[in-house]
């Protein structure tokens, strides 16, 4: 993974929501309205979810196979890629590129232990061809970041609020937004939420430390003599 994220190929993959708004041509001639596509993303989202907790998966694993899935139709028509196809692959190839593998026959089991609708019910081999699929629509890029570590950094000393703020970011994958803004606004917005939410002061800190700026440059604002300097480093060597 690239040392920081403004290096990285997620920072070069941000595109607008605009592009994320986009209904494909092949969907729209089967009748698609963008209502359609955001309410598909949002269930196979849960689906993701689910079978990841079925499975017993780490979080990231979870929100990187979300963020392949989401990414894919911004490229990528559901006429072509079975979104109920492509989101246990979305999550077997997540579960690689986190290393945290999980076997495709252990995916296949659960869906079909706990799908009774038979268009979801899928082999390994269909699954197998479908992750070659996925990565040509990838472009072979899979290094995602995610918001959880800079919430940690963020919210250092405030557990109350980082459990909640753990929570509202992962109702973003719920939406496009990791496609759309870099890791770390979305978890100052989550932990703004989540200050609202517990009626906390968010901007008392905040104040603070910009007081102390401000302050700084007021004081400070003129070039330091240097016989001041060498007068006060003169102090130090004096006897007393």
């Amino acid at each position: 993974m690239a040392a920081n994220f403004w290096t990285s190929s997620h920072s070069k993959l941000l595109i607008d929501q605009d592009e994320v708004d986009m209904v494909p041509s092949m969907d729209k001639e089967k009748g698609l309205t963008l209502e359609d596509f955001k309410l598909i993303k949002i269930h196979m989202t849960n689906y993701i979810w689910k079978l990841a907790q079925l499975i017993k998966v780490r979080q990231r694993v979870i929100a990187t196979a979300v963020t392949y899935f989401r990414r894919v139709y911004t490229r990528k028509s559901m006429s072509e890629y079975d979104p109920r196809l492509l989101a246990p692959t979305c999550l077997y190839l997540a579960s690689k590129a986190e290393e945290s593998t999980v076997q495709a026959r252990l995916i296949v089991f659960y869906i079909k232990k706990h799908s009774t609708d038979e268009k979801y019910r899928f082999e390994v081999k269909d699954i197998l061809e479908m992750e070659m699929k996925l990565l040509e629509a990838l472009d072979y890029y899979l290094i995602v970041y995610h918001p959880y570590r800079s919430l940690i950094i963020a919210g250092c000393g405030m557990a109350d609020l980082t459990h909640l703020s753990w929570g509202i970011v992962n109702d973003t994958y719920r939406m496009d937004l990791i496609l759309i803004y870099a890791p770390f606004k979305i978890a100052l917005a989550c932990i703004y939420i989540a200050t609202v939410l517990k009626e906390k002061d968010s901007t008392f800190m905040i104040k603070n430390i910009s007081m102390e700026i401000l302050e700084f440059y007021d004081v400070y604002k003129q070039v330091i003599p240097d016989d001041r300097i060498i007068a006060a480093l003169n102090r130090l060597t004096s006897k007393a």
